[in-house]
């Protein structure tokens, strides 16, 4: 009997130090599905505006520069949701944090929904802007403080596949449906969000920090699963939480102190070269660039991009923990780079009329390769690591600096690549492929590998 159960022992995982790894337990995975549901909705709000142009313009007699305005009015919304999203997630908690999302976000839709005018639209659009800046750090760092250390990157990065889910949801639904039914559903995962959030637990990192112990207990215990021994982890998390409550919770200068540069750095490096890698105008102007090399539509592109996005995001989720989070980096940086590099060579060859004009393959074949390695690697793990490698203490105010980062970058690379193309077509795409060359060697040089640690010894690594 006991010769069966160490036969029983030894068929579970083992991580490094010999322990068997945490099993995968059922409210781990429900309370996964309901923080995502902000992810889908962050999905749901970036791809809202292309399908929907063409019925809110008509409909309330819309001139472009005020359907312009709408569009680029989320990015200015979740600024301000990035640079309150550390405080709120921290004086607040994890749960209550995505509650009042959510609470942006309905009131956002609703707007929009019932708009006359597009003074309605806008404030509207601004809301859901607001909500999903908030969104985009409370969920990855909610995630990441739920899940043991050999399922986190994995379970964190369905925070991208779900993005991928909610965009591609509304760039067919919105095919077939008006934008007044398709700003409704974006209401939806809000309202299943906050029902949800009754039933899962808070963060226990979280718990922990603002001294609620017995909470904490508990609620490690039952993400865990009732029988698991949760003892030698609870103890480390108690541990290190004890030793940073010894230090002043960070304001945005003392980020710049030499135990911390090198976390900030990465944070705040790898955002940035994400967002100036040109994802957002590949994925903004992808029908006009379809168009541009060739093509006498940018539907079929677009649909080849969907087509590609979504299962590459779920091989990045199923290999994230399995082959690190360097590895899918590199490999999904040089996949970028190339891409941008082809898209490059699909403007020279229209520029120098080579023979066969083969721009429109170079195109075609560019962009897929820069949306499927994007969504490999690039696309979710920066948000991973975002929420990996701050210590408690200072996790708000980085986490804000680093999420405004991205949105910033988000709306610069937006703004200015319509005047970087009337530059030169060529010189834009080359200028991409450059950048996520340097994204190659800022990987290699700069980011730890956090894989198979836990959150404290991957703090404690990168202060130390």
């Amino acid at each position: 009997m006991e010769e069966a159960d160490r036969g029983e022992a030894m068929d579970e995982p083992l991580l490094e130090n010999g322990r068997p790894a945490p099993a995968m337990s059922v409210l781990l995975v429900v309370s996964t599905a309901v923080a995502v549901a902000g992810s889908f909705v962050f999905g749901i709000s970036v791809g809202y505006s292309s399908p929907a142009q063409t019925g809110i313009t008509s409909d309330l007699d819309l001139s472009l520069p005020q359907y312009s305005l709408f569009g680029s009015i989320l990015t200015i919304g979740a600024m301000i949701g990035a640079i309150i999203s550390g405080t709120i997630t921290e004086w607040v908690g994890r749960k209550y944090a995505m509650a009042i999302s959510d609470i942006f976000c309905i009131c956002g839709w609703l707007s929009i929904v019932f708009s006359k005018n597009y003074w309605y639209l806008d404030s509207g659009r601004f809301l859901v802007g607001c909500g999903i800046g908030l969104f985009s750090y409370v969920v990855p760092v909610y995630i990441a403080e739920i899940t043991p250390k050999n399922l986190r990157g994995g379970f964190a990065t369905v925070n991208q596949l779900m993005i991928c889910c909610g965009a591609s949801l509304t760039y067919v639904v919105g095919t077939v449906v008006s934008w007044r039914v398709l700003a409704i559903i974006g209401v939806v995962p809000c309202i299943f969000q906050l029902f949800g959030l009754i039933f899962i637990p808070e963060s226990p990192r979280w718990l922990a920090k603002v001294g609620q112990q017995q909470e904490f207990d508990r609620a490690l215990q039952k993400l865990r699963g009732r029988d698991v021994d949760v003892f030698e982890e609870a103890e480390e998390i108690k541990e290190f939480t004890e030793k940073v409550k010894h230090q002043k919770e960070a304001n945005l200068l003392d980020l710049f102190q030499k135990e911390y540069v090198h976390s900030l750095t990465v944070g705040v490096g790898l955002m940035a070269l994400q967002q100036f890698g040109g994802i957002n105008a590949i994925c903004f102007y992808a029908s006009e660039i379809f168009v541009s090399a060739g093509f006498s539509s940018g539907n079929s592109g677009m649909i080849a991009m969907v087509i590609v996005q979504v299962p590459m995001t779920t091989l990045g989720v199923l290999l994230m923990d399995k082959a690190g989070r360097r590895p899918l980096l590199l490999v999904s940086a040089a996949g970028t780079c190339l891409g941008c590099f082809l898209v490059g060579l699909s403007f020279l060859s229209q520029e120098q009329q080579w023979a066969n004009n083969p721009s429109i393959i170079l195109a075609m074949t560019g962009i897929l390769i820069y949306t499927g390695s994007f969504s490999l690697g690039m696309g979710g793990i920066p948000w991973v690591i975002m929420s990996e490698i701050f210590p408690i203490n200072m996790k708000g105010s980085a986490g804000s600096l680093v999420t405004l980062v991205s949105w910033l970058g988000s709306w610069i690379v937006s703004y200015a690549f319509n005047f970087l193309m009337m530059w030169s077509s060529v010189g834009t795409f080359f200028l991409f492929a450059s950048i996520c060359g340097l994204t190659v060697v800022f990987v290699a040089k700069l980011v730890p590998e956090t894989k198979g640690r836990t959150l404290e010894e991957i703090q404690a690594s990168n202060s130390g």
